[in-house]
């Protein structure tokens, strides 16, 4: 295992960018907070203040609200046809298009995210997001109902309303596009709330959506804490509906705040332990590729990540050892570094919570085959780590970790490595490793899980609905199902003959 220095950006010739929107965003314009109070976020990579972010609460939340609220009841976008709004959107996307390199530089500064994970995935996926929803919005369409001989009926799809928006730290791009872009498909206008740890994105996509043509007041992006900013969307009396991506502990409070106030629906994408099931057949070179980079990519920060890794005990022995082997040329380092293969994890606190995890797996008895120990001077970098002899009530086979830990598991049969697979609170996703077909059939039907890979992993698409079960939360990202989200389904009957009831 490998560590580079944190001067990648300057030896690969990378710009750093200059962080040009610290402001809210609200009504169409750049503002300071109401308290006037600004947080600092940092650089992973160093730890050093990075940039000096307005702090949003419920005073800037109510002003923005109430500039949806105006935009969505009296304003355009939601008048617009479809092919308007879908015209608007393009342009969007263009200019993502033109500042792609910038933007992505900005995500490892901000997240600690390789430079060319952050080009080639996240940007690439955002623009395509965009485009997707984009070429959705002239696409919306009710049903017509034939009731009786006197009776017709159809059904309107019309825009759920001012939706509110709070998205996490390790995809800061691709939540806010997932988020924002089917809202602004089906004529919602919107409040963000951006993590405050990855708060710089979110702000300039805001930017570029309005010099695209999208109308004041319909992207609002409020930078600041969950327990402030955060809540007062969650428990707005006028915003119609909360879209939330993050831990299942701030999700049922989320949900719970929504149901206090106004009652308004939610989405949650929660938390997730996936597994993947590794059987005799697979090839073993490409099962340990697959499970690597399943558990570490995105620097282990990842909701879908498969952190628990069952493996057939006919080649169990092997996996390890190659497993092993492979990780010994696996590079930790400054994600602006082309070599690197893992940058730093996104703060000081995540990266002391993974290291205590690495610290009780060891005390449960657990084997650390690989890794787990601080990596480099200065920033946030922790070696992967590789657990073997897991047990499954040990804290690292339950617990999300949210960072660079892997536990290998043996089982023996298709039956057991059903029951082990659900043996978990989550159930957001799962992969399969196999060439026999029965089998893939009889696991995608048996684990409970809202999206399951066979034979790959981490590939994902727009048209890909995603969202969990059990406390992975309900609803969701991606598809049109995540466009028919933010929609009501209103009904209509009239008589089919123009005559009076009596």
């Amino acid at each position: 295992m490998e560590k580079e220095g944190n001067n990648g950006a300057a030896e690969n010739g990378i710009k750093i960018p200059e962080i040009k929107f610290t402001q809210l965003f609200i009504n169409g314009s750049f503002v300071d907070s109401v308290s006037g109070r600004c947080y600092e976020t940092r650089d992973p990579r160093t730890g050093e203040v990075l940039a000096s972010v307005a702090e949003g609460d419920k005073a800037d939340v109510d002003l923005a609200v109430a500039a949806a609220r105006q935009a969505f009841d009296h304003g355009k976008w939601p008048r617009m046809s479809g092919y308007e709004r879908a015209e608007i959107m393009i342009r969007f996307a263009d200019l993502i298009e033109q500042h792609r390199d910038e933007l992505a530089a900005l995500e490892c500064l901000d997240a600690g995210k390789l430079f060319s994970m952050a080009n080639i995935i996240d940007l690439e996926t955002s623009i395509r997001t965009i485009r997707y929803y984009a070429g959705a919005a002239d696409k919306i369409h009710g049903e017509t109902l034939k009731m009786s001989r006197e009776l017709q009926g159809y059904t309107l799809k019309e825009p759920i309303g001012v939706v509110g928006h709070i998205i996490p730290w390790n995809f800061p791009s691709i939540m806010f596009a997932i988020k924002v872009a089917p809202a602004l498909a089906a004529g919602c206008t919107t409040v963000v709330k951006p993590a405050e740890l990855t708060p710089l994105t979110a702000l300039y996509y805001a930017y570029l959506a309005h010099k695209a043509g999208i109308p004041e007041g319909v992207i609002n992006v409020v930078t600041g804490f969950g327990p402030t900013a955060g809540a007062a969307i969650a428990s707005h009396m006028d915003i119609d509906m909360v879209s939330f991506t993050g831990s299942t502990a701030v999700g049922r409070f989320v949900m719970e705040a929504a149901a206090k106030s106004n009652l308004k629906p939610v989405s949650l994408e929660l938390g997730g332990k996936s597994p993947l099931v590794i059987f005799d057949d697979a090839d073993i070179d490409k099962a340990v590729d697959i499970a690597r980079d399943a558990t570490f990519f995105n620097n282990g920060e990842a909701c879908i990540a498969a952190s628990r890794i069952f493996v057939q005990e006919g080649i169990y022995d092997q996996f390890v050892q190659r497993l092993a082997e492979r990780m010994k040329s696996w590079v930790v380092g400054d994600p602006f570094d082309p070599r690197v293969q893992q940058g730093p994890q996104v703060d000081k606190v995540q990266y002391e919570k993974i290291l205590q995890y690495i610290e009780h797996g060891k005390r449960e008895g657990a084997t650390l085959l690989t890794g787990g120990k601080p990596c480099g001077k200065r920033g946030y970098y922790i070696e992967p780590a590789v657990f073997t002899d897991v047990k499954d009530d040990m804290l690292i086979a339950q617990d999300e970790i949210f960072g660079p830990v892997m536990s290998v598991m043996k089982f023996k049969t298709t039956e057991e490595a059903i029951e082990r697979a659900n043996n978990t609170r989550y159930g957001l996703a799962a992969g399969v490793i196999t060439k026999d077909i029965d089998t893939v059939n009889r696991l995608t039907r048996s684990i409970r899980a809202g999206l399951i890979w066979v034979n790959c992993y981490f590939e994902m698409d727009a048209d890909l609905s995603f969202g969990g079960f059990k406390i992975s939360g309900f609803g969701k990202d991606s598809g049109l199902d995540a466009l028919n989200k933010y929609m009501h389904v209103k009904s209509v009957v009239m008589p089919i003959y123009n005559t009076p009831w009596l």
